[in-house]
């Protein structure tokens, strides 16, 4: 079988970016840890991905990863995130092609006006994780940082190097996917820490609906933390009681798994009772039972594609700031 860089990590109980850190000989794993990653890798004979052709294009020095530290998603808490260890994961596996070595930092929201001690050659780039970030904040990594491309976010009126998912897509996709499989009466929880991921998420979900006639009420709409794993949080009664949804659509997988166990807890029957669908394809959305039903981003070309973009910056003069929009895809599973 074709084995992948989250087989193995799965195989060797460790995360994707320990596999990453051990295939790429860089430190961060310990040599027990390396030592089970390479006997996996052995035994299953993985490959790499084969190297794309770069042509003459000079290389990258040095890629700064930049993650800037909030009260949001991106909070002291954010490396433990999935989307975040398969986000460096790919990185790693990625940067050889495009020369050079990439170097993890963060920063307080508050200290953006402030230059940090990244690489600055004319050779060097800086990819920031902009989740959380606000139009001002780009600006401000913008006016005080050269060579920069934003990944997880998106704002059309700034003139910037963007990679993120196409939320709006992916959203409309799943509220296409959830009618077609004829559900009407349809909920929706909401994240309470609003980014443009999002809002996006929202618009899509709701203009798929409303091609169809079909509009979530207010008595159906609810908000969570958006990553936090632990059951509580919401309230599985209230949304159970009079004309509850027959489906629902949260706007991570995050809230989705904690609804899911919160039905469990209260022995309500997925999908036949409540039918429920999540955003970003997790790793662990393939543990639960039922299985998840989901929109899988793709990370892998997200962080190829941020890296091809700052590679343009760095190389070519005439380069112009580029939009892109990675499209997404359902997942159907077990749980709508």
């Amino acid at each position: 079988m074709t084995i992948k860089m989250e087989d193995i990590a799965r195989l060797a109980n460790v995360s994707r970016s320990a596999v990453s850190l051990a295939l790429n000989g860089k430190e961060g794993v310990s040599e027990e840890t390396r030592h089970r990653i390479f006997k996996v890798i052995d035994e299953y004979n993985y490959q790499p991905l084969r190297k794309r052709h770069q042509g003459n294009r000079p290389k990258l020095a040095t890629v700064n990863f930049l993650a800037v530290k909030s009260a949001g998603l991106v909070n002291r808490n954010f490396r433990t995130l999935p989307f975040f260890d398969s986000l460096i994961s790919a990185l790693s596996e990625h940067i050889t092609e495009f020369g050079g070595n990439l170097q993890i930092q963060t920063v307080e929201s508050d200290k953006l006006a402030y230059p940090m001690s990244l690489s600055q050659s004319h050779l060097s780039g800086t990819i920031v994780l902009g989740t959380d970030l606000s139009e001002q904040q780009v600006q401000t990594i913008l006016a005080n940082y050269k060579n920069v491309v934003f990944i997880d976010t998106y704002y059309s009126n700034i003139t910037a190097d963007f990679v993120t998912m196409d939320n709006y897509q992916g959203a409309y996709a799943a509220g296409e996917h959830i009618i077609n499989q004829g559900y009407k009466n349809i909920g929706y929880v909401a994240s309470n820490k609003l980014t443009s991921n999002f809002n996006y998420r929202r618009k899509g979900f709701n203009d798929a609906l409303r091609k169809y006639g079909v509009e979530i009420g207010n008595e159906h709409f609810y908000t969570s933390e958006p990553t936090e794993l632990r059951p509580a949080g919401l309230d599985i009664d209230k949304i159970m009681s009079h004309n509850a949804p027959k489906a629902i659509f949260c706007e991570d997988d995050y809230i989705a798994i904690r609804l899911l166990k919160a039905c469990l807890q209260a022995k309500i029957k997925v999908p036949e009772d409540l039918a429920i669908m999540g955003f970003d394809d997790i790793y662990e959305t393939q543990l639960l039972s039922p299985e998840l039903s989901t929109i899988h981003v793709d990370t892998n070309q997200i962080a190829y594609q941020a890296l091809a973009q700052l590679q343009g910056q760095v190389c070519n003069t005439t380069w112009l700031p580029q939009k892109t929009l990675i499209a997404t895809k359902v997942v159907e599973r077990a749980s709508l």
